[in-house]
């Protein structure tokens, strides 16, 4: 498989430094060959129901990462493991995912979870529990606050919502914008405020507009933002929402433009023709010429049979992060590890470079994409 140089040489050098760990014989010698233990890294998402595209992704893109980490001679002597769970979404189920991993299969760090709210489910017991965690999509601001054992490699819902919002009031011009969110979900709630709070600051108008995480019909909602006389529509939510909302909006004739966040990435897959010409905030774009990009687009394509989406993107980049900090540590101890990730300056990632700040939220930059028959086009390029 092919493999981005700029990681090999990190992987390569970590092979190297620590080798002499396990006691190994080239095979046909007839000598026992006795390896350390694999390193495990955990994984949290939901891997079925109306959600699974998301955890999946995430499960793929970690899972690559691996092979391609133990293809260059490993971790810290010995091979890398993905151990996956399915949360379903839930926060229950999330949090019985965390004490299996920890438990039961003993994992040395967490990639996830997949989603805020069950991230925050189970964060406590991650702190009681002095676990490395990387999370690669949950942007709700509180996972990482008071946690010093806590990061994430995707931007926050606090600087994606503004971002969008700066985006639609200088970029679409728009002065009145009806706000359309989901009340029940951590993450919808968190890109809503945000952009409202920089709507506040630049004493521009919006109308909030909320449905809950039951609802499938949306025409009441639609059809009060059709006759309001608004400029745009912020509507951060998951695909499975955006789409139905998207195409009931459609059937009204609802004629102006849809800005989301990040949970809108794979929107093309199903909804192309409803998402026409709309826009979303995302990590990355697959047509983003990149050496890093297009190398892990062709792989990913190659493995899964599909090209990977922004969230398989950042769990590729997680992985990847945290063994670099599992190499610069020197050891799988848990302190010494969350001591390198806060050092962390991990370049040549698939979303670009990462490092973090106090709270563990990392500096990196933001993508503003439109779909255009059928395909993600950079509309913008924020840098942190």
């Amino acid at each position: 498989m092919k493999k981005l140089a700029v990681l090999m040489t990190i992987f390569t050098f970590a092979f190297a430094l620590v080798s002499c760990g396990a006691e190994t014989t080239t095979a046909g010698t007839g000598t026992d060959t006795t390896a350390l233990d694999p390193i495990k890294f955990g994984v949290i998402g939901p891997l079925t129901g109306d959600y699974s595209m998301y955890g999946i992704a995430v499960e793929n893109g970690a899972k690559l990462a691996a092979a391609e980490i133990n293809a260059a001679g490993g971790l810290l002597g010995t091979t890398l493991d993905i151990i996956a769970y399915d949360s379903k979404g839930d926060t229950t189920e999330g949090v019985n995912a965390y004490n299996r991993l920890i438990e039961n299969d003993e994992i040395d760090a967490l990639i996830g979870g997949t989603f805020s709210g069950v991230t925050l489910a189970f964060k406590s017991l991650a702190i009681s529990d002095n676990i490395p965690v990387l999370t690669p999509t949950a942007t709700n601001p509180e996972v990482t606050l008071n946690a010093d054992n806590i990061f994430r490699a995707c931007y926050t819902d606090a600087y994606q919502g503004s971002v969008a919002a700066v985006f639609t009031a200088e970029t679409l011009n728009a002065t009145n914008v009806a706000v359309m969110y989901n009340r029940d979900d951590a993450y919808s709630e968190g890109l809503a405020d945000a952009f409202m709070d920089e709507f506040d600051a630049r004493d521009l108008d919006y109308t909030a507009f909320e449905f809950g995480a039951s609802d499938d019909d949306y025409n009441a909602i639609l059809t009060n933002i059709n006759n309001g006389g608004y400029d745009a529509v912020f509507l951060p939510a998951y695909v499975a929402e955006v789409g139905a909302i998207l195409t009931q909006a459609s059937n009204l004739g609802l004629d102006i433009p849809f800005v989301g966040g990040d949970g809108w990435d794979g929107i093309e897959a199903d909804y192309a023709s409803v998402a026409e010409g709309f826009y979303f905030a995302n990590h990355y774009a697959k047509t983003d010429t990149a050496d890093a990009v297009q190398n892990f687009v062709a792989n990913y394509t190659a493995e899964y049979g599909e090209a990977p989406n922004a969230l398989a993107a950042l769990a590729y980049d997680a992985v990847y992060a945290m063994a670099q900090a599992f190499t610069e540590a020197g050891s799988a101890d848990a302190d010494d590890v969350i001591t390198a990730l806060a050092a962390l300056e991990f370049t040549g990632g698939v979303t670009g470079s990462l490092s973090f700040d106090e709270n563990g939220d990392p500096i990196k930059s933001i993508t503003i994409i439109q779909v255009v028959n059928g395909e993600h086009v950079v509309a913008a390029k924020v840098e942190a």
